[in-house]
């Protein structure tokens, strides 16, 4: 069915062997849906795949996301745009899980490259599920009871902050208040404990004082993309990365200024985290 080459020890497998602009069978979807969740993201090249197939193949993981910010492809708005230009670069470079600043952030996302510079543009990714496992038995047991904000107006806070952006953003914001996630979570499917704060939407922890959370988060921030933790993916056009959000961050590399960059994303729903 797949061809399976893993890419790093802690995560990520590039699979080929099935075209993704057919029709996934049961019996293949169930297939990369464990696969996904066993390597955490995975990667095709050379698949060609229409709008429609690209919403296809997202849909076969479980409903659709979309996105209160980000420009969408024309009668797809399950599909948003990722576009850096020279005169409109890229403003996320943290690492970060997608959408966090929802109730119930996405399961997943399959992202599908478009405009490749030649040179650089490539994605980050690091395992949450081995950041957890880095550490130390009391550090485990400390960070198992705690909770943590997460807020759609600090990880847009510089979009925010642009000449007409309050306004432009406004009902975005009124739609997605702070919400509260564990800092420690259980992946639903796999039952493994993954970290769950990224440093692009997580503001603090309920459950410390504001120096405490302060320090907490910058170890966490600092520890889940120790490179050992992490693998790295060179795109080229029609390559397609799906993760798995609920244990995994990733971040964008910003190399390529002034030069085009386009990538199209789905997110799929996913759960209450606990």
């Amino acid at each position: 069915m797949f061809t399976v080459q893993p890419l790093a020890c802690a995560l990520g497998a590039e699979l080929s062997g099935v075209d993704l602009t057919l029709e996934l069978s049961p019996k293949i979807v169930k297939e990369l849906r464990r696969l996904l969740v066993e390597y955490e993201v995975v990667f095709f090249r050379d698949q060609d795949i229409s709008p429609a197939q690209h919403r296809s193949l997202a849909a076969s993981f479980g409903p659709l996301q979309t996105h209160p910010a980000y420009n969408t492809v024309g009668g797809f708005p399950e599909i948003t745009i990722l576009e850096s230009t020279a005169e409109n670069p890229s403003k996320i470079e943290a690492w970060h899980s997608d959408m966090t600043f929802r109730a119930h952030p996405p399961l997943g996302t399959v992202l599908r490259s478009k405009i490749i510079p030649a040179q650089g543009g490539d994605t980050l990714w690091a395992s949450m599920t081995a950041a957890y496992d880095g550490l130390s038995t009391p550090m485990q047991n400390f960070l198992a009871d705690l909770t943590a904000e997460h807020d759609f107006s600090y990880g847009f806070k510089e979009s925010l902050a642009e000449p007409g952006g309050r306004d432009r953003l406004a009902q975005a914001v009124a739609d997605n208040p702070p919400v509260i996630h564990p800092v420690i979570r259980t992946h639903p499917e796999s039952g493994k404990k993954v970290i769950f704060v990224n440093s692009l939407f997580t503001t603090r922890i309920l459950e410390l004082n504001n120096r405490e959370s302060e320090d907490v988060l910058k170890f966490l921030f600092e520890h889940v993309v120790t490179v050992e933790y992490s693998c790295r993916f060179r795109w080229a056009p029609n390559s397609i990365a799906i993760w798995d959000n609920r244990s995994t961050q990733h971040k964008p590399i910003n190399d390529y200024f002034p030069a085009h960059r386009m990538l199209q994303r789905i997110t799929i729903d996913g759960d209450i985290p606990y």
